[in-house]
């Protein structure tokens, strides 16, 4: 059993992930169902330590050893993965994200037109949020390639790590991926502004110092993209003005209502058939209304804006879920099942 032999067959199988973890079958999941691959033996710890230690450089296992865990990129015949290196029981495990090859369009991934819009701005932030899993990162290289392909810009990204590569296009792209080009996040966001870029995409904002550099880069004129594992548009809102000290909220309240274009929550459905996964999203954009309850503090009213401005684009994740399954794509038990607001989507599906 080596490495190589087990990433084939994670492509072979379509997998989206593949988990090697000591005491467990190698695990694909595939359409978020997770199945063993038992013509393989049961992992023990030290075969899994071989696996591990055999795609790490030196200098990645010493980065391991000192922090326990380790985010990276890797490819094998082609294929890229995004890969996490992690201690369990005190045993190595990894897991493994299979990286499309090619960047797939806003229409290929099945999102509403509103997102080409997206890309025609000149400065501001938007996020794009849901759990882990849920296709962020797919959706940011599909309009970060979609400005690739049609404008002039130079674009830097700053991942944890690299996952998508782009094709030449129009656009110039600096990629650089944290403990390979980088120390950290907050070095690259302090060095970003000097590198001269028109849009920058921060792959997460994680932290007070993160979410402080994209706010202000842009505030200085520039387009940022970035993520956020938050359930909601409102919870979007709380986790950035919350992750400040009190006497700073209020002003951070008026920088991201002056800066903030969109926020969009997304999540993956399994479509009616269970062969695939759709996507459901939830989209607030930063009207003068939005504005105005950001600067107040008030975004329990949020959701209010979302259910009575559709004609802007706006869409009440429920209601996009009620769009789905009214034109037989997804079930209503899976409906029901991934609904943020229970009491709403049980009053518009009876």
């Amino acid at each position: 059993m080596t490495i190589k032999e087990i990433l084939q067959t994670t492509v072979e199988k379509k997998s989206s992930d593949l988990h090697l973890i000591p005491g467990h079958y190698p695990t694909i999941r595939v359409n978020n169902d997770l199945y063993e691959l038992k013509n393989y033996d049961i992992i023990t710890p030290d075969e899994n330590q071989i696996l591990v230690n055999s795609f790490l450089s030196a200098e990645q296992k010493e980065n391991l050893l000192a922090n326990k865990e380790l985010d990276m990129s890797y490819e094998y015949n082609g294929t890229r993965f995004r890969v996490n290196v992690y201690y369990s029981k005190s045993a190595l495990a990894a897991s493994f994200r299979l990286v499309p090859d090619k960047i797939k369009t806003v229409e290929e991934l099945k999102l509403p037109p509103i997102f080409h819009s997206f890309t025609t701005y000149k400065q501001g932030l938007i996020l794009i949020t849901g759990p882990t899993g849920e296709g962020k990162s797919t959706t940011l290289a599909s309009l970060i390639n979609e400005i690739n392909l049609n404008q002039p810009k130079h674009i830097v990204t700053i991942e944890d790590p690299i996952e998508f590569v782009y094709p030449v296009g129009k656009a110039i792209i600096s990629q650089r991926e944290i403990h390979q080009d980088t120390h950290s996040f907050n070095n690259a966001l302090r060095s970003v502004l000097r590198e001269d870029p028109d849009i920058v995409l921060i792959g997460e904002m994680r932290d007070f110092e993160t979410i402080q550099a994209a706010l202000t880069i842009a505030e200085t004129g520039h387009l940022v993209f970035s993520t956020l594992h938050t359930r909601s548009t409102s919870e979007t809102i709380d986790r950035i003005i919350d992750v400040f000290p009190s006497y700073q909220q209020n002003q951070i309240r008026s920088q991201l209502a002056s800066v903030l274009i969109s926020v969009v929550g997304q999540r993956l459905l399994p479509n009616v058939q269970n062969t695939g996964r759709l996507p459901a999203t939830e989209i607030l954009l930063n009207t003068s209304a939005t504005a105005s309850v950001i600067r107040d503090g008030k975004s329990f009213l949020l959701d209010n804006i979302l259910a009575t401005n559709e004609d802007m684009g706006m869409i009440l994740f429920e209601k996009y879920l009620l769009d789905l399954y009214d034109k037989g794509l997804i079930t209503r038990e899976t409906a029901l099942t991934y609904a943020i607001r229970t009491n709403d989507i049980k009053k518009l599906i009876k």
